[in-house]
């Protein structure tokens, strides 16, 4: 069967999604998210498991294999090889802890208790995986009847992974319970998840082509799987990009092994879950690009202990807030012709309390400031604090570029305001679309001297972008407001002179009013005389 395509994938996914949170309950959704994200993890694991297995059994019977197997108890010893399935990157499932096996006993009291078990018997088997998946299935919250409906939701014929290209389906679902889970959380969801849209766009700036790829606050792991599905998409392998990451959270960094896995993607994310600034997890590494979302305005970060710290190059960051301490431990991370991509609070484009106007202003004079991108609101789950996109790099006179090095405008930098674009898809929430991410990208790589996706050579845009030299920021007191130095979209003069346009508007207004008065009489005379003949 060939793969479906968007619009089935889609409606496959809202349907699951649609399936599972039926079965919730009273469940908290923060709780139930790591028992949905944990079988469909289960699901792509022996799913995967089963098509090496499928692939053995015709091996085993093709006598002009070298596989060929000529008796039953022969046949079973190569199909029970656990090598068999590592060596080709699959991870083993030991019988009894198939999804099969809980499929068969979904309907059974025990079936919480089956599933812990799998779960215990796939991390002994899978070095890769200790520590990883959950196992909280006889919670008392969890009804067996509901566990055993999301084991029937997740093992519908069209999910089985075998019937797609690729074995992906089941990371796009995984994916997309990730950003359905995020819009219940609201403002929890920062701590897992940095908008589809924003990620994109963070990523097709940076264009990772090949390399190593940093994310010291990776979340549940969105920057790695679309930076790889940027590499697929530009004609390039797995193989073109290595992976790190940390994460401080342990249910978080559980959440992006996982996901990780389900794509396929080897990741460094460190032993296990670690906080940056206090226990890097890779202190020697300068990747080639730094893509990140850390939280905001953080103010228990821990700064008090870390005042002599190497990293600090442009200055100590403060205390009370670790943006400037986000900006400093990436570009300490970053190679010498790398690239750092990142959001923070706008509040970090002005501040000037506690020595960050100091740092800010240093990070300027050291032309490491590369380009500001102000974004609507409305783009993040459950908080309207208005954010902003800071691109970094060590040498603007010698940047990587698809493995190469190439020369950026020095003693400048590119201000973009993208304050206006993106849509609303729903009440609350903001996206971009694929004609946004481009339009902010492209101008930033024309700019940039970098690959764009048509040929356009770059320009100022008053309302929109402006490059801005170092002296002219220095004016505006080292304050980055993109606002500040793109001005007002421009307005096509209609060449009609001020006086002339303020009398004929005035008259427009007047008649205006007397013609709603007009109006008025006509239907007040037309209401009493519907009452005189009621009458």
């Amino acid at each position: 069967m060939p793969p479906k395509n968007k619009t089935q994938t889609e409606s496959l996914e809202a349907t699951l999604w649609a399936a599972a949170d039926r079965l919730r309950g009273k469940m908290d959704s923060a709780v139930y998210k790591h028992v949905v994200l944990g079988l469909i993890f289960l699901k792509y694991v022996s799913d995967t498991f089963m098509v090496r297995h499928s692939e053995l059994a015709e091996l085993v019977d093709d006598e002009s294999s070298d596989y060929f197997m000529p008796t039953a108890e022969a046949k079973k010893s190569v199909l029970e090889d656990r090598d068999e399935y590592t060596a080709e990157g699959v991870f083993w499932v030991p019988q009894g802890h198939r999804w099969d096996d809980l499929r068969k006993a979904a309907k059974q009291a025990d079936i919480g208790r089956r599933v812990n078990e799998a779960m215990d018997a796939i991390e002994r088997e899978n070095p890769t995986l200790k520590g990883v998946l959950p196992k909280n299935y006889t919670q008392a919250e969890l009804r067996s009847e509901d566990l055993g409906g999301l084991i029937d939701t997740f093992s519908r014929q069209d999910l089985a992974a075998a019937e797609f290209s690729g074995l992906d389906v089941l990371g796009r679902v995984y994916e997309y319970f990730l950003g359905q889970f995020a819009s219940n959380e609201g403002k929890k969801a920062g701590e897992f998840y940095t908008p589809r849209s924003v990620v994109e766009l963070l990523v097709e700036m940076l264009q990772p082509y090949r390399g190593r790829v940093l994310d010291p606050a990776c979340g549940s792991g969105g920057m790695f799987v679309q930076a790889d599905k940027f590499v697929a998409a530009h004609g390039g392998s797995r193989n073109d990009i290595s992976v790190f990451g940390q994460e401080s959270n342990p249910t978080t960094w559980r959440l992006a092994k996982m996901n990780l896995a389900l794509r396929g993607i080897e990741a460094n994310l460190g032993p296990q879950w670690g906080d940056s600034f206090h226990a890097d997890a890779h202190p020697d590494l300068r990747a080639d690009y730094v893509i990140a979302n850390p939280p905001f305005n953080d103010s228990d970060w821990g700064g008090e202990r870390l005042r002599q710290d190497v990293r600090w190059k442009y200055g100590t960051p403060p205390a009370q807030n670790a943006n400037y301490a986000w900006l400093q431990h990436f570009l300490h991370h970053t190679s010498p012709t790398g690239t750092v991509g990142t959001v923070l609070a706008n509040g970090s484009l002005s501040s000037q309390q506690n020595g960050e106007g100091e740092i800010r202003q240093a990070m300027v004079e050291g032309d490491v400031v590369e380009c500001i991108v102000a974004l609507p609101p409305q783009l993040f789950y459950g908080t309207q604090i208005p954010v902003c996109l800071w691109f970094l790099t060590r040498n603007k006179g010698s940047v990587n570029r698809h493995g190469r090095t190439t020369r950026v405008r020095t003693d400048e930098t590119l201000f973009i305001d993208a304050r206006g674009l993106g849509s609303l898809t729903t009440r609350t929430l903001r996206e971009f679309t694929t004609e946004d991410v481009l339009r902010i990208a492209d101008t930033y790589h024309s700019w940039r001297g970098t690959e764009t996706s048509v040929d356009t050579q770059y320009e100022d845009v008053p309302g929109f972008c402006r490059s801005v030299s170092t002296s002219e920021i220095a004016e505006h007191g080292y304050v980055l407001t993109p606002g500040r130095y793109v001005g007002s979209e421009e307005v096509e003069d209609d060449s009609e002179p001020l006086e002339e346009k303020i009398t004929r508007l005035t008259t427009e207004i007047r008649n205006g009013f007397e013609e709603r008065s007009r109006l008025q009489g006509l239907v007040i005379a037309a209401l009493d005389s519907l009452a005189v003949a009621d009458g």
